[in-house]
């Protein structure tokens, strides 16, 4: 379920990165004044160390005279003036975005992504939720969204089907965002290349401390002090991919591990959603290994 969108509430997004030179804020708004439109929300960024230029423009799209397409095939003209490595895109909030998410065991993530959605708190509906055990099949069913189990074996070296059988049913849907919420799988080089800046991770760990697997357990055993989570987007690279969100919360030496994970899921839950709220309303630019987050 997705909240309904009046007209008023439907806007035009332009993201936009590009080498930094004079003029380009001046360039886009004159575009969009000339195409009628009324601007209500934007950001500006200039990267000094990269020279690199980023913005976020949103537009009430009645305003706009022309629909998204000819309005998008006007921008690329523009776009083409700020040089050819300029990376944009021009899209409509009214388009309903599509999520597929991947679980294993661990209900915690899945049970708030369910629940934002069901109570249209995310700008997008839920079209699959996909698990390589069947613990979470009943849950998901509740809220009346597909479930597949796809078994995976136990020797890595055997999972190469299952990995074909889960991109399978995750591009049956050409979803905007594939979530790994607490999948615990690493996706094959290939996927992830395949989904770039599409799939989006929780780490249960503040990046790039503690990577891999037993965040809390490595945390406990060095006495840290504060503990928290990781949204990213998912490279080849384990847990290294461009940050989108982290979060902390402050244990002490009473805390046993048992506590530190407790309080870690809480903040896992907070960070994935918001993660995916941003990327899902396109807040999200990415230039090599870091993001402006337009939040």
């Amino acid at each position: 379920m997705v909240a309904p969108t009046t007209a008023d509430d439907r806007r035009y997004v332009v993201t936009l990165g590009c080498p930094d030179a004079v003029g380009i804020v001046a360039r886009i708004s004159t575009f969009i004044a000339e195409q009628g439109g009324s601007i209500v929300e934007a950001g500006y960024h200039a990267d000094p160390d990269t020279g690199w230029f980023f913005t976020r423009q949103a537009v009430r799209a009645s305003s706009v005279t022309s629909d998204v397409d000819e309005l998008r095939e006007r921008f690329a003209r523009l776009a083409a003036e700020f040089g050819p490595e300029t990376d944009w895109a021009l899209t409509d909030s009214g388009a309903t975005k599509k999520i597929v998410l991947l679980v294993s065991k661990e209900a915690h993530c899945l049970h708030d992504l369910l629940g934002r959605a069901a109570g249209g708190e995310l700008p997008a509906t839920i079209a699959a939720v996909i698990g390589n055990h069947a613990d979470l099949a009943g849950v998901v069913e509740a809220h009346g969204v597909k479930f597949h189990h796809v078994p995976f074996p136990r020797d890595p070296a055997e999972r190469g089907p299952a990995f074909d059988r889960m991109r399978d049913l995750v591009d049956e849907h050409n979803p905007d965002a594939v979530v790994l919420a607490r999948f615990m799988q690493v996706l094959p080089p290939e996927l992830c290349v395949q989904w770039a800046g599409r799939a989006l991770n929780i780490h249960h760990s503040f990046l790039p401390s503690f990577v891999g697997a037993r965040p809390y357990h490595q945390a406990f055993a060095r006495g840290v002090k504060l503990i928290g989570a990781t949204c990213h987007y998912v490279t080849a690279d384990l847990d290294a991919g461009p940050i989108i969100e982290q979060d902390v919360i402050r244990v002490d030496h009473a805390d046993e591990i048992r506590d530190m994970v407790r309080q870690g899921r809480d903040i896992e839950k907070l960070v994935l959603a918001r993660g995916l709220r941003w990327h899902l309303e396109d807040r999200i630019l990415v230039h090599g290994g870091k993001t402006v987050v337009f939040s």
